[in-house]
């Protein structure tokens, strides 16, 4: 196994979570019935973020959060949907590479999970309720961290 190493992998990467994450019971239906997501369409773009993170190639020049805080206007990111995020975003890192970057992937996963998920909960009235099923730190963060 080796690490991520271009963009080739970055995008090998994004699919095998993709691959996950759209058929998944918790977060599945946020990107199928209410992103409606262009899996296609998305996929470069979402590799361009990883490549730019990763290998510092600047081929990512858009804004992250926008787009999901329109999602989280149509159905609430709560913080099991970022947890559960994160484990599949890890297992698919964890299945595919090994080494510094990726170590550096799943990191940068947490931050950015931590990060949006406190942006969005600011937007929301009513108390964040746990998804059932799920474990929620103390603190009402996404769970997951390590790897």
């Amino acid at each position: 196994m080796h690490d991520i190493e271009d963009r080739a992998d970055c995008e090998r990467l994004v699919r095998a979570f993709y691959g996950r994450a759209l058929t998944d019971p918790v977060i599945g239906f946020l990107f199928t019935d209410v992103a409606h997501l262009d899996l296609e369409a998305h996929v470069p773009a979402v590799t361009s973020f990883w490549e730019t993170i990763l290998l510092g190639a600047r081929s990512y020049t858009g804004g992250a959060f926008h787009p999901h805080a329109g999602l989280h206007a149509k159905a609430p990111l709560r913080a099991g949907h970022f947890q559960r995020w994160l484990l599949l975003w890890h297992a698919s890192v964890d299945e595919l590479f090994a080494g510094p970057r990726a170590e550096q992937a799943k990191a940068h996963a947490d931050r950015v999970a931590f990060a949006f998920h406190g942006r969005l909960q600011t937007t929301t009235s009513a108390p964040e309720a746990p998804l059932p099923g799920l474990v929620v730190s103390r603190h009402g963060r996404p769970g997951g961290g390590g790897g």
